[in-house]
């Protein structure tokens, strides 16, 4: 049996992730906020040796990307020294860390699929703090280090697009969405039973993408989700990302390729349509 190790217990990730673990049976110990600050170095380098994991799984992070392009230097102690600090702390334990990041590590220029090894370059503040977890995770542990980039998340907790669709449907007539940026909607629930199923591979360490299969736009995201939920997706009405001006930049293509997957032996996670169609979002709104 894995003995595991899931920090930021409370959020979205965390809790599909905790839900599957339970279910089989592993050896859990979950800690949030208030059990584990990451930027409290000194608990950090404490708290891992003393649970004596298999697997660590960072789900702690400073997600506010907006508000991240004044607070850098707090998200930064979050996302990339903090995430230093556990990965020492996992290397003096003897424990695998499974760090989650984002697409948002790139600048969105590209026009096909980013393999796990393509040059980074994000384009706001947020992407820089996650960079910096990744190159914290590689660099401290080369041999027990995984980087899972992922994109465009939703589940049934906490906020996400999913959500506000659902949200937006039952308000207005017709909602405005973007049609000029490119992803891949990504279910909690998959991705925390592929991050499961690595925590017990023996896979090689390293970066890998783990996002739903296909790619589509936020536009043609929220009619699928209008459909799905017994709305009319052409109250849906595409527009251009200018429309909705924000302080962080995002990348106008997120579509992340998936090799590695493939290389360790893992099949990449399904189309996005068949996960939101199975998954408990649309149910419980």
């Amino acid at each position: 049996m894995t003995r595991w190790l899931v920090t930021g217990a409370s959020g979205m990730l965390a809790a599909e992730l905790l839900r599957r673990l339970e279910a089989d049976g592993e050896d859990v110990v979950a800690l949030g906020r208030a059990d584990l600050d990451l930027r409290d170095t000194r608990a950090v380098r404490r708290l891992v040796p003393d649970h004596r994991p298999d697997v660590v799984v960072n789900c702690a992070a400073w997600t506010a990307v907006d508000d991240a392009e004044t607070r850098e230097a707090e998200a930064l102690a979050v996302n990339g020294h903090g995430v230093r600090a556990l990965a020492e702390a996992c290397r003096a334990a003897g424990a695998r860390l499974v760090q989650p990041s984002t697409d948002y590590v790139f600048d969105g220029t590209a026009r096909a699929p980013y393999p796990e090894d393509a040059p980074t370059g994000p384009v706001n503040a947020y992407g820089r703090t996650k960079l910096a977890g990744e190159r914290a995770v590689l660099e401290t542990l080369p041999g027990a280090g995984y980087v899972v980039r992922t994109a465009w998340l939703y589940g049934a907790a906490g906020r996400n697009f999913v959500r506000a669709m659902l949200a937006a449907e039952r308000a207005r007539p017709v909602v405005d969405v973007v049609a000029d940026q490119f992803g891949q909607p990504t279910w909690a629930g998959d991705l925390a039973a592929w991050i499961a199923a690595l925590g017990r591979a023996d896979a090689p360490p390293g970066v890998y993408h783990a996002t739903g299969s296909g790619r589509t736009s936020w536009y043609g995201f929220a009619r699928e989700i209008f459909e799905l939920a017994g709305a009319d997706p052409a109250r849906v009405n595409p527009v251009t990302a200018e429309r909705f001006p924000r302080p962080a930049r995002r990348p106008a293509y997120s579509v992340l390729g998936h090799d590695r997957w493939h290389r360790a032996g893992l099949p990449p996670l399904r189309d996005w349509r068949e996960a939101l169609r199975e998954s408990d979002v649309l149910v419980r709104g």
